[in-house]
């Protein structure tokens, strides 16, 4: 008895170092190096490790639909109470969740369908090679420069017209410190001879604008 606890401890960890793991190369080495954002990794990480402790600690537990509907209900009014995520961060997001389930998951095939030890942990390492390679490839090589949107109040009205594109361009460009790509016209406030533009540049290729997403 004492012996079977110590080896199913032993395999919990020895999957929890190895999710960590995963979660790391993926969060840590492809996704920060390129977006130099540390609040998403706080938040890919904890989320990482908790899918996985829910789908190791519970996959031997029958759970009523009632409650996996109240469950689902509780994250919806979560995720809809808070601000919008970032296409590219929700990606990201789905990444960690789906390895973090195959790692908590895929080991527990060992044995109840047949499949031997050395098999299913390799299946585990090519899906996770794969996610990891695909994303590399996908952040770092095909897709190196990230349009990124900045809203600006501006209060030169005058230059938002007909034939003073490049005068306005100009003039954000000095303000800002990026280069533009492309503006937007938004809401026009006449009262106070302000608008609200939004400015897209390649933050790749500008490591010093003028918002700083280290923090």
């Amino acid at each position: 008895m004492i012996s079977a606890e110590i080896s199913s401890l032993t395999a919990l960890l020895l999957g929890f170092s190895a999710n960590l793991i995963s979660s790391l190369v993926v969060v840590r080495m492809i996704y920060h190096l390129a977006s130099k954002r540390r609040d998403y990794v706080f938040t890919f990480m904890l989320v990482s490790t908790s899918v996985f402790f829910l789908c190791t600690l519970l996959s031997g537990v029958e759970i009523e639909m009632g409650f996996a509907l109240g469950l689902f209900a509780i994250f919806s009014i979560i995720r809809y109470r808070t601000d919008a995520i970032p296409i590219r961060e929700m990606s990201y997001l789905f990444i960690v969740i789906t390895l973090s389930v195959i790692n908590a998951l895929a080991p527990q095939a060992i044995g109840e369908e047949g499949l031997s030890r050395e098999f299913v942990w390799g299946i585990i390492a090519v899906a996770n090679v794969g996610i990891w390679g695909l994303a590399f490839v996908l952040e770092r090589l095909w897709f190196v420069k990230h349009l990124t949107t900045k809203i600006v109040i501006y209060d030169r009205v005058d230059l938002i017209k007909v034939g003073r594109r490049a005068e306005l361009k100009q003039d954000l460009e000095e303000r800002t410190g990026v280069d533009i790509h492309s503006i937007e016209i938004g809401k026009l406030d006449l009262l106070r001879d302000t608008a609200v533009i939004r400015v897209h540049f390649y933050e790749d290729l500008q490591p010093d604008h003028f918002e700083d997403n280290s923090a």
